[in-house]
């Protein structure tokens, strides 16, 4: 059964004056989706995803929410069908667990009694051990980071916006936060998240890259590196100090990491003979290319 598509964005523009920071943008996320957005900082991911909430009218295009089009003058209809949470405003830390969630729920006029019941339904969700006085500022802060996803999700919406939602939080709190992630998808809730850390983008079914205000590639993780790299990725590992390098007609990609380098070699090139010519200066293996690579060569690579 096909998917419901629950974001469909046509042909958008956000222009301030003559900057264009979002241009000529389309694409769709289904319902169950986990939908990853990356670019560079300034690439418009957060410009984008405020126009999704409804707190930022789009210049051109069409942006259509659960059915509903993003109309000015009638945000609160989009309002009231995502939930939002940011890496830097989103619970009051000088104020107790219960007063974040009582306040949110006052914002949204929740009925009082499905309000508690939510609440409880949350806490539960994430395995909240903590007394509900705890003022916010005191909790760990992976355990911030699930609180404020819960009040995100306090008016149940059904799509769920995460801009960079783990960020400066624990390894071990953002395979947790994930695994909360994965269970809002499977439970049916689409998921726009935004992060930097290309490990937690392998957990999306899908991913758009951005540059410069413009969508570049949207694709299945697996895909996107299989569309950049094909079967051609190489770590070169210097045995010596300042070994030569490949020359540069011969290769496609050359990027440092650390003290390797991860090579393809341009189409046609004879890559048994040049990895031969190469085994004296470095050690030579060849690799899966992950989703960092995909980023340096497209978002940040020599074509932008």
């Amino acid at each position: 059964m096909k998917k419901q598509a629950l974001v469909d964005v046509k042909n958008l523009s956000v222009i301030f004056g003559k900057f264009y920071a979002v241009r000529d943008v389309s694409f769709r996320v289904n319902s169950g989706e986990i939908f990853g957005f990356l670019g560079a900082n300034g690439a418009g991911k957060t410009t984008t995803i405020r126009v999704l909430c409804g707190l930022l009218p789009a210049s051109r295009g069409d942006v259509t929410i659960y059915g509903h089009k993003f109309v000015p003058g009638q945000e609160n209809v989009i309002k009231q069908m995502v939930g939002y949470m940011s890496q830097r405003f989103t619970l009051y830390n000088e104020l107790s667990v219960r007063e974040n969630f009582d306040f949110a729920a006052s914002l949204r006029g929740l009925d009082h009694d499905w309000y508690m019941q939510r609440r409880s339904s949350l806490l539960k969700f994430i395995g909240f051990e903590h007394d509900l006085q705890t003022i916010v500022r005191d909790l760990p802060g992976g355990i911030k980071q699930e609180v404020a996803l819960c009040v995100a999700l306090l008016h149940d919406p059904k799509i769920i916006f995460l801009d960079e939602p783990t960020a400066g939080v624990a390894p071990r709190s953002r395979v947790r936060f994930w695994r909360l992630i994965k269970k809002l998808a499977a439970d049916g809730k689409t998921v726009f998240v935004t992060t930097h850390y290309m490990d937690e983008a392998e957990n999306c079914h899908r991913i758009a890259l951005m540059r410069a205000g413009e969508l570049i590639a949207i694709d299945s993780p697996a895909q996107l590196k299989k569309k950049t790299f094909g079967d051609t990725l190489y770590n070169f590992t210097p045995r010596v100090k300042n070994p030569p390098m490949p020359a540069a007609d011969v290769l496609d990609i050359c990027e440092p990491y650390g003290r390797h380098y991860h090579i393809r070699f341009r189409d046609g090139v004879d890559v048994p003979a040049e990895i031969r010519r190469h085994r004296r200066h470095f050690e030579i293996t060849k690799i899966s290319p992950s989703l960092e690579d995909v980023f340096i060569r497209l978002v940040e690579g020599a074509n932008r």
